[in-house]
């Protein structure tokens, strides 16, 4: 079969080539992928991959061999699921606790961009329960997992303030449910109850200036690449906030997020409630441009990679 792996000599340092089919575990189940979603991660990664290196964690497709233990769903069946790499490929083995079953009316694209930044989303805003009256602050709110965090905060009924790098980047936050949009994170301000941080460095160092007293600060990426440069009697003089880290793959490796959590989110968005802001979908073969495009900031929402000669939906 066919997959993307890194090549070093190559445009955008990957390409299309020739792999061994895979050999599923008695818990995972085969299926051919239709669909594929970029995160910045696995993108940024591929800077200084090894040669032959597999990269894709997010996938939507249909079951071609159900797990040999009966468990998932079985063979036909529509789904999107996660793996820790490998999934821009034409097919990929995914674990069952890792795979839900999706409704006819979700599209494969759609329903790709689903695992990393969704559930990033929904466990970023469980840390500290109900939301109801809470106010959430977003940093990076333009991308993937912020779209999704703004709008499930907003359905939680927390007061959400929407934080962004540039004007242009914070257009359609309103209408996904932002009550507020701020362009950077400025260290004096009203204190915020949750915070989402995703982009590290300066943004950082504010979110520890802005926390309520007994307010949490979620850190989940570094966006910036920068590091943050915090004086921590600006945190614990505070009172009694909390900063913790949130890593998805960890927690899906780890069996606490998966299946169930992605089913509920494919539902949401099949019913209308929740929006997958789709920005680029380009064929598997033009995978190089779009890495390019998520890591140059040029995609508001998700990029999807749809695979040859199969139909999107």
């Amino acid at each position: 079969m066919r997959a993307l792996v890194a090549a070093p000599n190559a445009p955008g340092r990957i390409e299309i080539r020739e792999v061994p089919e895979p050999e599923p575990a008695a818990d995972q189940a085969v299926v051919e992928v239709h669909a594929a979603s970029l995160n910045r991660g696995e993108c940024a990664a591929l800077r200084d991959a090894d040669e032959g290196w597999r990269p894709g964690w997010d996938l939507a497709g249909l079951v071609v061999r159900a797990a040999a233990d009966g468990t998932g769903p079985g063979d036909g069946s529509r789904v999107v699921g996660w793996v820790s790499g490998g999934a821009w490929a034409e097919r990929a083995a995914v674990r069952t606790d890792h795979l839900a079953a999706i409704p006819d009316s979700l599209s494969f694209e759609t329903a790709a961009t689903l695992p990393v930044a969704g559930l990033t989303a929904v466990g970023v805003l469980s840390v500290t329960g109900n939301l109801l009256g809470r106010s959430v602050a977003i940093t990076g709110a333009s991308g993937g997992v912020g779209r999704f965090a703004v709008q499930l905060a907003h359905m939680a009924g927390a007061h959400v303030t929407a934080i962004v790098g540039r004007p242009e980047r914070g257009e359609g936050l309103g209408d996904l449910g932002a009550d507020e949009i701020s362009v950077g994170f400025a260290p004096e301000g009203e204190p915020f109850d949750l915070i989402a941080e995703s982009v590290g460095g300066d943004s950082l160092t504010a979110a520890v200036a802005r926390v309520a007293p007994q307010g949490v600060i979620v850190t989940f990426g570094n966006s910036s690449g920068e590091p943050a440069n915090l004086d921590p009697r600006t945190f614990y003089r505070k009172g009694s906030p909390t900063m913790l880290g949130y890593f998805v793959t960890y927690e899906l490796l780890e069996g606490r997020i998966g299946s169930s959590r992605l089913a509920a989110l494919a539902e949401l968005v099949a019913e209308g409630r929740l929006v997958s802001q789709i920005d680029l979908v380009v064929p598997w073969t033009e995978a190089a441009s779009a890495i390019e495009a998520l890591l140059e900031r040029r995609v508001n929402g998700k990029a999807v990679l749809l695979l040859d000669e199969r139909p999107a939906s």
